[in-house]
């Protein structure tokens, strides 16, 4: 087993990373999980999280590692697979860097942006403004002082928002003008797999798979959370599948079958942007899931 590439597989939402998981690397390979939501303990359905069954089968790490109240970086996401993959290799197992979340992956290949260390001071007057004139005012502030930063970061990242604000503040330049690694780091031997479906067969699995989250008892989930004093505010609660609840909540009018709806429609849209960021990656091999049958496809052999 010596010498084995390491395997990074990634694809949108939806697209059958965890089934070629299940159908490929029982008893041969271990996997880091690369996904921002799957971290946290609790938020089990509307992360898609790996059954106990499927991670029984296949050893899955970086699940249920945070309470939803913490942060979770994409440096420290770094850091632990780096001191992961070597552990990994001590059994024998292959090592299969697997998720969606797109930035993950690049600073992992290319390594971290040169940005500067956190500046507490700056990090607290933020924070007391985010709860003196709330968020949509600071992220209309960034895309004045950074629409380079405002047009990649989401309205409703907190933290990337207050991240990216902090460091104007700090060094008088906007995030967006800090250089990022263009070469990958890696010194060994790797494979980049992205998984792709075409784009109508992609949002019908996506559709489907939010259906079955609520069958699952996704609302039940939420409401356990709350329930243990979790909100809109806490990291864990920001991601697609739990937001549209507190929005359901706000508004005071919407149907469960209205959640439903737009859970589909933030998971299709976040899905187009996955594809876009991971087409940006350079040498990316492009495979149909349903065509992968054996770990040699992927160019792994034992």
């Amino acid at each position: 087993m010596g010498g084995l590439p390491l395997l990074l597989l990634f694809g949108p939402t939806g697209v059958g990373k965890t089934e070629l998981i299940l159908r490929l690397f029982p008893g041969k390979g271990e996997v880091i999980s690369a996904d921002s939501m799957q971290v946290y303990r609790g938020l089990d359905i509307g992360t898609a999280k790996p059954s106990p069954e499927v991670r029984s089968l296949v050893p899955h790490h970086l699940i249920d590692i945070l309470d939803p109240r913490q942060q979770y970086t994409a440096g420290e996401f770094v850091h632990r697979a780096e001191e992961l993959i070597p552990q990994i290799e001590l059994r024998g197992r292959i090592v299969v860097i697997s998720g969606g979340t797109a930035y993950y992956f690049r600073n992992f290949l290319y390594g971290l942006p040169e940005t500067p260390v956190a500046n507490l001071e700056v990090r607290k007057r933020l924070l007391d403004r985010l709860e003196a004139e709330g968020l949509s005012s600071l992220y209309e502030e960034l895309n004045r002082l950074d629409p380079v930063a405002g047009e990649r970061i989401s309205a409703r990242d907190t933290y990337r928002i207050l991240r990216a604000l902090e460091v104007f503040y700090s060094t008088g330049r906007p995030l967006s003008s800090f250089p990022v690694p263009k070469n990958p780091r890696l010194n060994r031997t790797y494979r980049l797999i992205g998984l792709m479906r075409d784009r109508e067969e992609l949002y019908r699995r996506i559709d489907a798979r939010v259906v079955e989250m609520f069958r699952q008892g996704l609302p039940e989930e939420v409401a356990r959370l709350l329930a243990c004093g979790y909100g809109e505010e806490d990291p864990g609660m920001r991601g697609i599948g739990y937001r549209e609840f507190f929005q359901w909540g706000r508004l005071g009018c919407l149907t469960l079958s209205q959640v439903k709806e737009q859970i589909q429609i933030d998971s299709r849209r976040y899905a187009k942007r996955q594809i876009t960021f991971f087409k940006s990656l350079s040498g990316v091999q492009w495979m149909h899931p349903d065509s992968i049958r054996s770990l040699a496809d992927l160019g792994i052999y034992l």
